[in-house]
């Protein structure tokens, strides 16, 4: 454990991509082969899953270092990280501690069978063996969070640097779902998988928002527009009789959607596709709340296969008979694309994402806006003659969202925020009327500018009229502009609605509270 704290000291205080990777480089050298394994794990967010709740880790910090509850949260709010409060608010450490970080993560994942008094005495008696470093990195485990300015790649490139394996063979190796519990340092990175050189997906080509106005790109003949669907973009892969499913997160989720399994048998070996993972029924798109019901799951049911089945909207082919084709114009692996799909039946599994015809960029606008009949979030622009390229560029590739939905709201509490916004309040509670009643709808921390945000905090201190522990109770005064992205039934909201992607999008302060929207307007948006 020590070894790996020193690690985090050495990656939290630096910013230098080279600093890092030597650091990380130098701790696969020093580490046992367990404990490699583990770290590879924990930055590629495969952490242990959150065994005790963090209010239990407060007051059990509290008590230990012999202060007040209330003294606790306030200084908690003042550090900003629960992890690091903790960890400075702790007496110092009784005993040596000498154990490995795979000891430590095992001893967390033991905690959650036990009984709360239980799991207080091995908490506490952790922490007296531990410094401070051991103990913040011990507290950011148990809480399920660790971020410490280390990206997956930069990890790769680590583990390249110290076992002499490819960045690219190594990034495959980590892909899709495994457990360190199930497999081994030796197995996982240094043993050559049969499948690895088959099952390869390609980096995907993103496409940046459209912020200009869509004239300033030129002749319209020179693009193609089709819509932006709403799923997980996704490369559908057949070689050697054998299918795989990559998610953009570079997640192998081909056990996750059995509705593709047969297409390994329809579809001709050497085929690489680029789409979207889309929930669809009864013909038409469902939302992407509706496909959220399957990620995460170990097991899909027939009941979850019957209530949200998904399709492969197609966008693009990458791959042709074995050949990369990447490098060829869009228009061209389009029709290659459309062509395959009228030779080989994929029985409604594997659906042409289409164009949207236009000659004129007034009349994509107004596709644009009626974006949210086709239950797409507007459109993407591609240059017809543009290659597949890797990451984000700029140029070729771009999306063109709807405007979103929005609605003034008025705020009724407020909670701090965390890290450099800790002394700021930063997330609020916003609500509509019904009738005469002020209800909650929706929670957003993000619009507002650090002077508004200052401003707003000075207000919120001195109209709280109670307190929830963090959350604060306010005068109703204030109206704000919500956007979203989207809206949809929900039972188990207050409101009966749930928001895709709320945020603030300005503070009305011309606005008397009475003027705020109702729940009425909001549910008349659901059919949007």
């Amino acid at each position: 454990m020590k070894q790996f704290a020193n690690l985090y000291t050495q990656l939290d205080q630096t910013t230098k991509t080279n600093a890092k990777v030597s650091a990380l480089a130098q701790y696969f050298e020093e580490a046992d082969a367990d404990d490699r394994l583990w770290t590879v794990a924990i930055l590629s967010h495969r952490r242990p899953k959150r065994t005790v709740n963090s209010t239990l880790l407060r007051t059990w910090a509290a008590e230990l270092a012999g202060i007040p509850l209330w003294l606790f949260e306030e200084s908690y709010h003042v550090v900003g990280d629960l992890s690091e409060a903790i960890a400075l608010t702790l007496p110092r450490q009784e005993s040596e501690n000498k154990r490995s970080l795979t000891y430590w993560i095992e001893y967390i994942k033991s905690l959650g069978k036990l009984e709360e008094e239980e799991k207080k005495q091995r908490i506490t008696a952790a922490w007296q063996s531990m410094d401070y470093t051991e103990r913040l990195v011990f507290n950011k485990l148990i809480m399920g969070g660790f971020r410490i300015g280390v990206s997956q790649k930069l990890m790769v490139r680590a583990l390249s640097l110290y076992t002499g394996i490819d960045e690219n063979t190594l990034a495959h190796r980590i892909m899709g779902n495994w457990d360190p519990a199930e497999t081994s340092f030796e197995h996982l990175i240094l043993t050559k998988d049969p499948l690895e050189d088959i099952s390869k997906p390609y980096p995907f080509y993103l496409a940046y928002a459209l912020e200009e106005e869509p004239e300033e790109l030129g002749a319209p003949a020179e693009w193609l527009a089709e819509h932006k669907w709403d799923g997980i973009r996704g490369q559908l892969i057949v070689r050697k009789d054998e299918l795989f499913v990559w998610s953009r997160g570079e997640e192998l989720v081909t056990d996750k959607f059995p509705e593709y399994h047969p297409l390994a048998e329809r579809l001709p070996n050497g085929t690489v596709i680029d789409g979207e993972i889309l929930p669809f029924k009864d013909g038409r798109p469902l939302t992407f709340n509706d496909l959220q019901t399957r990620i995460g799951r170990k097991n899909v049911t027939k009941s979850i296969l019957k209530k949200a089945p998904v399709v492969m909207m197609a966008y693009d082919l990458l791959e042709w008979q074995g050949e990369d084709i990447r490098h060829y114009p869009l228009h061209q692996r389009r029709q290659l694309l459309e062509e395959m799909l009228k030779a080989h039946e994929a029985d409604g599994i594997l659906i042409l994402s289409e164009t949207v015809p236009f000659e004129a960029w007034e009349s994509l606008a107004q596709e644009r806006e009626n974006a949210r009949e086709h239950h797409s979030e507007g459109l993407m622009l591609k240059r017809r003659d543009s290659q597949y390229k890797a990451g984000r560029k700029k140029g070729d590739w771009w999306k063109w969202k709807v405007d979103p939905l929005s609605i003034d709201a008025v705020m009724i509490y407020a909670q701090r925020g965390h890290g450099r916004r800790a002394n700021l309040f930063t997330d609020f509670t916003f609500a509509v009327w019904d009738g005469d009643a002020l209800v909650p709808f929706a929670k957003a921390y993000s619009g507002l500018t650090d002077k508004e945000f200052r401003e707003i905090t000075a207000w919120v201190r001195r109209n709280t009229r109670e307190r929830f522990g963090p959350v604060h109770s306010v005068e109703p005064a204030y109206v704000f502009e919500i956007a979203f992205e989207g809206i949809r039934a929900s039972g188990r909201h207050k409101s009966g609605v749930a928001l895709r992607f709320p945020r603030i999008s300005r503070w009305r302060k011309d606005k008397p509270i009475r003027e705020a929207g109702t729940l009425e307007e909001l549910k008349g948006m659901l059919g949007e």
